[in-house]
């Protein structure tokens, strides 16, 4: 943990959010009853950047909520020709499709982004896709079927994110009953096992667990 000062120094030396970003921020701090579940500023940049290190061609995100993290993924695309990158993004509830899409076109990645409303164990097996990233932040007792779900489409190189791999320090009580603290740690505990990958769990906000498929 640093000071909230540090915090607000760290964030007046980012680059500023562009200007949807910061109205889906505000519109989502005001009218979503679970806000804290936006990216934010400072998560949203570190998504940016390592996407366009990255330049990916096709990203897979689990849980879009408002938008925020897509619109800073999709925004690393590899930028020609604009065919060649397409971000999927999977939500749960319906009734944020109306917020997701409107920031989509704000932020003019409208035609980069397809956006899938369901249970996303049942979208994941229907695209047919090689994933260059693939970012998890959705029910946290899943986190280890959609990792395994994905792997073998993880293109060899490729990278997963997954979100809250922290989890409010709740990881370090390995005898908890909650059902979203357990698939945390189940899927933190695989990771670190995996054989098949090189991993950094970033004590970044809520934790953001970085791992990279071998070559």
């Amino acid at each position: 943990m640093i000071s909230d000062e540090l915090s607000k120094y760290a964030e007046q030396h980012t680059t500023p959010e562009y200007p949807f970003l910061e109205r889906l921020n505000r519109e989502t701090q005001l009218t979503k009853v679970y806000p804290r579940m936006l990216a934010g500023h400072m998560q949203g940049m570190l998504l940016r950047l390592i996407s366009q290190m990255i330049h990916p061609r096709r990203i897979l995100e689990i849980g879009t909520f408002t938008g925020y993290s897509a619109i800073n993924l999709a925004l690393g695309l590899f930028p020609s020709p604009p065919e060649e990158g397409i971000l999927h993004t999977i939500e749960v509830d319906p009734e944020q499709e109306a917020i997701i899409r409107k920031y989509f076109i704000e932020a003019g990645i409208e035609k980069k982004v397809i956006l899938h409303i369901g249970e996303a164990m049942k979208i994941i097996p229907t695209l047919d896709e090689i994933w260059d990233l693939v970012y998890i932040d959705a029910d946290k007792p899943n986190y280890l079927n959609y990792y395994n779900l994905v792997f073998d489409r993880v293109r060899p190189g490729g990278f997963i994110l997954a979100d809250n791999a922290l989890w409010d320090g709740k990881v370090l009580d390995p005898g908890t009953r909650s059902k979203d603290t357990r698939g945390i740690i189940d899927f933190n505990e695989f990771v670190i096992k995996d054989d098949r990958v090189e991993n950094l769990l970033l004590p970044f906000r809520d934790g953001l667990m970085i791992v990279r498929k071998g070559d």
